[in-house]
C-alpha cells in the first residue's frame, strides 16, 4: 500500500435554533421573560448593528449575550469535535481515501448499498430531473416490477445529496476549480492496481461527508439541549461527555453512514430540544409549533421507523396529561402538529399507506378524541386513579382498534411483520419473516453487557437517580391530589397558567422521564434500538447540574464540584472505551465479491436478472446495474414474499420447486453462498432451520444448497464459482416456460 497525503476540510456548520430567548438559564421560582425587547434597557449606541443590532433585537443584556455566545461556541466545539471523531474512525476501519470506487460501493454493505444505489443514478443520469424519473420509474430493483423508490425506501437524504452534488460539481467546474485528487493505488499481491479519488468531488466522499458534518450538527444540538434542560453549560458537557463515553452504544454512524437513521436521528434530537421549549413555555408561539413540525417532518421523511419513535413520545405526552402535568390545550396543539406533519409526509411519501395504517396514527387519533371527551370521563368517574386508568385504556384500545380498522380498509399489510415481531417476543411465535427477524443479533432482547457498559460508565446509577428523584417528586404530587380528592388536579384547559411556573417545570422533567422509560422498553425487546436510549440517557444525565433537582447538594460551588468528582470517575471509564475505538485499525477488502461483481459486468448482459442473499444483490444493483428480484429492504410485504420464494435455494425442498420459483420471477442467474446455507448465529436459526418451520414435511433432508455446492446439475447450471461465492444458470428452455 502506497503512502499519500490526505487532505480533508471541512467545518461544522453552527447550528443555531431561532430562540425567543437565552436557553441558558431557567431558574427556580423566576419567571422567564417570553417577549424580550419590550421592556428592555436603551443600548448606548444609537444606531444598533451588528452584535449590537442582533443582542438588541434579542433583548439581552450584554452579560447574557455573552453566556449565550460561550454557549454557542462550546457548541460548535462540540459539533466539531463529533465531526472529526466520526470521520477519523471511518477512515480508520476502512481506510477509505485508498480504495477504489467499486471498494468504497462494496464498502456500503446489505441496505446502505441498495440506499447509495440511488444516489449513485441521479448523480450519473443525464440532468438532475432524468434521475428522479428512474428512481421514481425504478425497472432494477424488483424486476420485473416497476416501482417509485421514493415512495418505498425513504429515499429525500439522496435525493437532496446529489441535487447538492451535482451543484457543487457543477459551479466548481464552471469555475475551473479542481474538486477532487486521483492516485493510482498499487495493492501488491498480483492484484491489478486501482484508481483512488478523494475531495468533495468524489460521490462516495462527499456522500460520507455530508452525514458526518450532520451528525457533527446533532452533537452541537445535544450540547444545547443538555444545556437548556439543565438550566447549565455544565449540564450541556456532561451530556457531550457521556455521549463521547458511551459512544459505541449511542450510534453506529461512524460504521454505516448511509443509514437511514443517520439522517433522520439528528432531527429527532432537534425535534425533541422544540418539544421541551414548548413544555417549558406557557403559551408556545406559532413560530415554535411550526419550527416542531418541521423537525418532525424531517425526522419522519428519511426513515421508515419514525413513526415508532413518535409513537412512544405521544404516549408518554399522553401520560403527562393525565397526571396533571401538561394542559389540554397545549396537548391538542402538539396533537395536531403531529397529525399535520403526518399528512405532509403522507403526501411526500406519494400515499405511503403505511403511515395511515401506524400505531402512530391511530394513537394521534384517539389520544385527540379522549382529550375532546375528558369532560365526559369527569362526569362518569371521580377524579383520580380509576380516572387515569380508563384513560389509558380506552386509548391502548382505541388506538388497536383503529390501526386494524385502517389496516382492513385500506388492505395494506406491510407491516405485519412488525405485529409479528412484537408477538415474538412475548409468545413462542415465530414464522419465516419473524426468524429472519429475531436471528439477527441487533433484533434481539438487549444483551446483559449493555447495562454493565452502563454501569462502568456511571451513566445507568446517574440516571437511576434522576428518574427516582423525579418519580418520588411526582409520587408526592399524586399523594397530595389524592388527599385533596382531586381539588389540585389543575386538569383545566391551560393548566400551564394555573398552576405556574413550578408544574410547568415538574411536567416536563416527568416527560423526560417517561421518554426515558419508554425507550428503556424498546432497547430491552429490540438491541439495536438502545440507539435512542443511550443518547437520551446522556440528556438525562445532564440534570445533575440542575438547580432544581440537586439544590439539596448546597451553594453552586459544592454543586459544581461534586459534578466535577462524577466526571471524573466517568471518565476512568470513559476514556478506555473511546482509546478502544481509537484503536481499531483496518483496511476494506473482500475479493471475492470484488471478482464476482467484475464478471457479471464483463459476462452477462445488461438485462440479466438475479435472484440470490439480499445483502449480495444490493451490491450487484449498485456496482453493475443489473436488475435483481429482491434486495434487503424488508418492509414491503411483496418483497417479503419474493425473498421467500428465492432462499427456498436454501430449504431442504426438492431443486424442481426452487427452479419454478426462480422462473416465476424470471430470474436468469442465482448467486449462491455456502455461508448462507451452513451459518447459525444460535441453535434454530440457520436458514434450513428456518424453513423447517415453514416446510415441516421436509424436515430431515439434505438442503438444497448442500446439492448445489456440490453439483448444480441437472436443474442449474454453474457459470461463475470462487471460494465465496457460485453463479447458478437458470436454464433458458426453462425459462421459456413463463
Amino acid at each position: 500500500m502506497v503512502a499519500k497525503n490526505k487532505k480533508q476540510t471541512g467545518k461544522s456548520p453552527a447550528t443555531l435554533a431561532d430562540r425567543d430567548r437565552s436557553p441558558l438559564v431557567s431558574p427556580p421560582g423566576k419567571s422567564n421573560v417570553r417577549r424580550p425587547g419590550r421592556d428592555g434597557k436603551a443600548f448606548n449606541s444609537s444606531h444598533p448593528n451588528g452584535l449590537s443590532g442582533i443582542r438588541h433585537k434579542l433583548g439581552l443584556t450584554s452579560s447574557a449575550a455573552a453566556k449565550l455566545g460561550i454557549t454557542l461556541l462550546l457548541a460548535v466545539l462540540a459539533g466539531y469535535l463529533h465531526w472529526y471523531h466520526l470521520t477519523q474512525l471511518f477512515e480508520n476501519d476502512r481506510h477509505f481515501s485508498h480504495l477504489s470506487n467499486l471498494e468504497k460501493e462494496m464498502a456500503f454493505r446489505t441496505e446502505m448499498g441498495l440506499y447509495y444505489s440511488y444516489y449513485k443514478t441521479i448523480i450519473e443520469a443525464p440532468s438532475f430531473l432524468d434521475g428522479l424519473h428512474m428512481v421514481m420509474n425504478d425497472r432494477l430493483t424488483e424486476y420485473p416490477l416497476v416501482i417509485n423508490t421514493l415512495k418505498r425506501f425513504n429515499l429525500y437524504p439522496e435525493v437532496v445529496l446529489a441535487s447538492w452534488y451535482r451543484v457543487y460539481t457543477g459551479v466548481m467546474g464552471y469555475f475551473g476549480i479542481p474538486t477532487k485528487m486521483c492516485w493510482s493505488i498499487n495493492r501488491g499481491e498480483g492484484l491489478t492496481p486501482v484508481d483512488s479519488c478523494e475531495g468533495m468531488g468524489d460521490p462516495a466522499y462527499f456522500y460520507v461527508t455530508c452525514v458526518f458534518l450532520l451528525n457533527g450538527a446533532m452533537m452541537s444540538l445535544f450540547f444545547i439541549y443538555g444545556v437548556y434542560l439543565s438550566g447549565s453549560r455544565l449540564g450541556g458537557i456532561v451530556t457531550t461527555m457521556c455521549f463521547f463515553f458511551n459512544h459505541g452504544e449511542s450510534t453506529r454512524v461512524m460504521w454505516t453512514p448511509p443509514l437511514r437513521e443517520s439522517f433522520a436521528y439528528p432531527f429527532l434530537v432537534l425535534q425533541m430540544l422544540l418539544l421541551t421549549y414548548i413544555l417549558r413555555t406557557r403559551i408556545p408561539s406559532r413560530m415554535a409549533m411550526v419550527a416542531l413540525g418541521i423537525s418532525n417532518l424531517c425526522f419522519m421523511l428519511p426513515w421508515q421507523f419514525a413513526q415508532f419513535v413518535l409513537l412512544t413520545q405521544v404516549a408518554s405526552l399522553f401520560a403527562s396529561y393525565i397526571l396533571g402535568y401538561l394542559g389540554a390545550t397545549k396537548m391538542q396543539s402538539v396533537l395536531v402538529t403531529h397529525m399535520i406533519t403526518l399528512a405532509v409526509c403522507f403526501i411526500l411519501m406519494f400515499g405511503n399507506s403505511m403511515l395511515l395504517t401506524s400505531f402512530y396514527a391511530s394513537s394521534l387519533v384517539s389520544i385527540w378524541g379522549i382529550i375532546a371527551l375528558r369532560d365526559r370521563f369527569a362526569q362518569f368517574f371521580k377524579p383520580g386513579i380509576v380516572t387515569w386508568v380508563m384513560q389509558g385504556l380506552a386509548w391502548v384500545a382505541s388506538t388497536v382498534l383503529f390501526k386494524f380498522m385502517l389496516s382492513t380498509v385500506l388492505g395494506a399489510s406491510d407491516d405485519a411483520h412488525i405485529s409479528g415481531l412484537i408477538k415474538s417476543k412475548f409468545t413462542s411465535y415465530k414464522d419465516f419473516h419473524t426468524l429472519m427477524y429475531t436471528c439477527a443479533a441487533e433484533f434481539d432482547f438487549m444483551e446483559f453487557e449493555t447495562p454493565v457498559r452502563y454501569i462502568k460508565t456511571l451513566l445507568l446509577p446517574i440516571n437511576m437517580l434522576v428518574v427516582a428523584l423525579i418519580a418520588w417528586r411526582t409520587v408526592q404530587d399524586i399523594v397530595r391530589f389524592l388527599r385533596d380528592g382531586g381539588k389540585a388536579s389543575g386538569k383545566t384547559d391551560d393548566v400551564d397558567e394555573a398552576a405556574g411556573p413550578e408544574i410547568v417545570a415538574k411536567g416536563e422533567l416527568v416527560y423526560h422521564s417517561l421518554q426515558l422509560v419508554a425507550f428503556a422498553v424498546l432497547a430491552v425487546l429490540i438491541m439495536r434500538l438502545k440507539l435512542f436510549l443511550t443518547p437520551h440517557m446522556c440528556i438525562m444525565a445532564s440534570l445533575i447540574c440542575s438547580k432544581q433537582l440537586f439544590g439539596w447538594i448546597g451553594e453552586k460551588f459544592k454543586h459544581q464540584a461534586a459534578v466535577f468528582a462524577v466526571m471524573a470517575i466517568m471518565a476512568v471509564q470513559g476514556v478506555a472505551n473511546l482509546q478502544a475505538q481509537w484503536a481499531i485499525i483496518g483496511e476494506f477488502s473482500n475479493l471475492p465479491q470484488e471478482e464476482l461483481l467484475d464478471w457479471i459486468q464483463d459476462n452477462t448482459r445488461p438485462d440479466s436478472v438475479f435472484a440470490g442473499a439480499m445483502p449480495t444483490m444490493a451490491s450487484v444493483k449498485l456496482s453493475t446495474g443489473r436488475p435483481i428480484v429482491n434486495h434487503p429492504h424488508y418492509e414491503d410485504a411483496g418483497l417479503r414474499e419474493r425473498t421467500k420464494l428465492v432462499y427456498s435455494m436454501y430449504s431442504r425442498m426438492s431443486g424442481e420447486t426452487v427452479k419454478r420459483n426462480l422462473v416465476k420471477l424470471g430470474v436468469d442467474f442465482f448467486v449462491l453462498e455456502d455461508s448462507w446455507c451452513t451459518r447459525r448465529t444460535r441453535p434454530g436459526c440457520s436458514m434450513p432451520e428456518i424453513w423447517d418451520i415453514e416446510d415441516p414435511q421436509n424436515v430431515g433432508k439434505i438442503p438444497l444448497c448442500t446439492h448445489m455446492s456440490r453439483n448444480s446439475r441437472p436443474h442449474f447450471t454453474t457459470v461463475f464459482s470462487n471460494d465465496i461465492y457460485k453463479v447458478l444458470k437458470v436454464p433458458k428452455v426453462t425459462r421459456d416456460l413463463r
